[in-house]
């Protein structure tokens, strides 16, 4: 796999492994993360501020007064090029979703009538995808996912909502999403989960991570809300979310 380092300003450089938004290439760029980290962690990289993975590239952010470009690359380079594979095993976690309630699935008429499915078979696609968390972004706490069945992809909505509720999950091209507070958008609607994706009370506000991998687990109205009051209370075990490897 051939690896593109670009300038950003005079304290990055972006270490790009392709062009394209795929699983392997994305699992090499959180490999690297983490392979830059424990090296820091190390202290065998001064001057590393932090690194900041996307869907085909990581950022790695330096202190100038510390280090230089010329004396991190190749440190970066000897990284990049070896067994990235040892990183540290993604999360998998399956988060409940409530695709059985009109205000909660607006689209899911649309989606299955574009798609030429029923309405039972876009939620059982969507339950069977293999989900993994690319990046966060456009707001706190929400994740591209990508891994959508490719029998349900289609292009965002061509006339986006003033107002979607928080958590919300969406899908739209070959990804997922869950809106982590009310916002516009313009992706089609499936259900909702009665989770926070962001919540400012947990020691780790933010739910998912990159690299993370994700499953959706159907849930009636009754659960859903049940799952909710726990949520509100401050009481749910959010442990109980991660599935084992």
């Amino acid at each position: 796999m051939s690896i593109r380092y670009l300038d950003c300003g005079d304290t990055a450089f972006s270490v790009e492994f392709g062009n394209v938004i795929a699983p392997d290439i994305n699992a090499r760029v959180m490999a690297l993360h983490a392979a830059i980290l424990a090296e820091h962690e190390a202290g065998r990289l001064p001057g590393v501020v932090e690194t900041v993975p996307s869907m085909r590239a990581l950022l790695v952010c330096y202190d100038p007064a510390i280090a230089r470009r010329a004396d991190l690359q190749p440190l970066v380079e000897a990284l990049a090029s070896g067994d990235l594979a040892a990183a540290v095993p993604p999360r998998a976690i399956a988060i409940p979703c409530c695709y059985d309630d009109s205000d909660f699935a607006p689209d899911l008429a649309e989606v299955a009538q574009r798609t030429g499915r029923t309405p039972e078979q876009v939620i059982e696609a969507h339950l069977g995808s293999h989900f993994r968390v690319y990046v966060l972004g456009f707001m706190p706490g929400l994740a591209y996912i990508a891994g959508l069945d490719p029998a349900l992809e289609l292009p965002r909505r061509s006339s986006p909502r003033v107002h979607v509720p928080r958590s919300s999950v969406a899908i739209a091209m070959n990804m997922t999403t869950i809106y982590p507070f009310d916002s516009p958008g313009g992706w089609h609607l499936l259900g909702r989960t009665p989770l926070r994706l962001f919540d400012q009370r947990r020691d780790q506000p933010v739910l998912l991570a990159p690299g993370d991998r994700v499953r959706f687990r159907r849930v009636a109205r009754v659960e859903f809300d049940a799952i909710a009051a726990d949520v509100e209370a401050g009481t749910l075990d959010w442990k109980t979310l991660e599935l084992a490897p």
